[in-house]
């Protein structure tokens, strides 16, 4: 069974990528092919400031998550299975964290 299903353009290259072969003409691909790899690392052209953005934006997500969960608004129940668990990863890791500031020096410059 393979990994993805890929559709290529005229030259023989990758356009499209999709975990299902959607017609005839999309070809199986393991999901490690360097040809794969190739076309999901240049999928965006390089000026696009998305990438840049993605982990402030994670960080929104979880704390409106919390917020909504806080207010009564959701209840974490309410996430699939898959998504509890890497929330509940994500909490464990920020409260890690947290705990780790609290053993460092007042006078201490914070080097990241």
């Amino acid at each position: 069974m393979a990994d993805f299903f890929v559709k290529r353009d005229r030259d023989g290259a990758i356009s499209a990528v999709s975990r299902r072969q959607l017609t005839g003409d999309w070809e199986e691909i393991s999901n490690n092919a360097p040809e794969l790899m190739a076309f999901t690392d240049t999928g965006l052209p390089e000026d696009n400031n998305l990438n840049s953005t993605d982990l402030g934006l994670v960080r929104v997500l979880e704390d409106t998550i919390d917020l909504l969960i806080e207010r009564g608004v959701l209840r974490f129940t309410d996430f699939p299975e898959a998504a509890q668990t890497k929330l509940l990863e994500r909490r464990s890791m920020r409260a890690s964290l947290r705990s780790l500031d609290l053993l460092k020096d007042e006078n201490e410059e914070e080097i990241i």
